[in-house]
């Protein structure tokens, strides 16, 4: 009988483990930023996120602001069609100063992670 219920509990904790680590991965996450978190760089011409998973681009989106919260991308922001995993985002030429990096990315699966990130332009 013991027996039974330990097999019982070990059945039990490996599919709660699995369906945890499903919905881990049900959420996209920022693998590669360009230009990164606190970089200070030269005016970028775009910002680049690589995620750890396919977006949804519908629903998917960077804008960029300046220091006192004016947003400086003019153009809508793109999702690779050949590589959806990433998205990007056109600037006109940026003026030295704090930018901040605002993104939503919904996974294909619809389940939606937002967050920001400051640079700085020389």
């Amino acid at each position: 009988m013991n027996q039974n219920r330990s097999l019982w509990k070990r059945v039990i904790a490996s599919v709660a483990g699995l369906v945890f680590a499903g919905a881990a991965f049900a959420h996209v996450f920022p693998q590669k930023q360009e230009p990164g978190a606190g970089a200070s760089v030269a005016a970028p011409s775009q910002v680049k996120i690589t995620f750890d998973g396919p977006l949804e681009p519908a629903f998917s989106s960077l804008t960029v602001t300046n220091a006192v919260g004016t947003q400086v991308n003019a153009a809508k922001s793109v999702v690779d069609a050949h590589q959806p995993d990433v998205i990007t985002v056109a600037l006109s030429p940026l003026q030295a100063g704090r930018y901040t990096v605002h993104w939503v990315a919904v996974a294909s699966d619809g389940h939606r992670t937002h967050g920001d990130y400051a640079f700085e332009v020389k």
